[in-house]
C-alpha cells in the first residue's frame, strides 16, 4: 500500500529516528573538546605551556589535553557537520 498517508508516516518515521542520531554525532566533538579542557583544568601540569621552561615547540604543542582539544573541535569541523547534513538530507 503505498498510500500518500503512509508514506508521509514513514517519513516521521524516520526523521524521528535520525534526530536522536544527529544529536549525538554533533555532541561527541564538543563533548570531546570539554573533556580536554577539564583534564587541561584538572592536570595543569600535564600542560606545559603554563611552565614553558625551556621546552621547544613540539614539547608545547603535543601534550595530551590539547591533543583531545583538537581532536574534538577537527571530528565536528571536519566529521560531524558533514555526517549530519546527511542524515538531515536523507530525512
Amino acid at each position: 500500500m503505498t498510500a500518500p498517508i503512509v508514506e508521509r508516516l514513514d517519513e516521521r518515521t524516520q526523521a524521528r529516528e535520525a534526530a536522536p542520531r544527529a544529536l549525538a554525532i554533533s555532541l561527541l566533538g564538543p563533548l570531546t573538546a570539554l573533556a580536554g579542557v577539564i583534564w587541561a583544568i584538572v592536570q595543569p601540569y600535564r600542560v606545559t605551556l603554563v611552565h614553558p621552561h625551556g621546552e621547544t615547540f613540539w614539547s608545547l604543542a603535543v601534550q595530551p589535553p590539547v591533543l583531545v582539544i583538537v581532536a574534538g573541535v577537527l571530528f565536528h569541523l571536519l566529521l560531524a557537520r558533514p555526517l549530519v547534513g546527511d542524515l538531515e538530507d536523507r530525512d
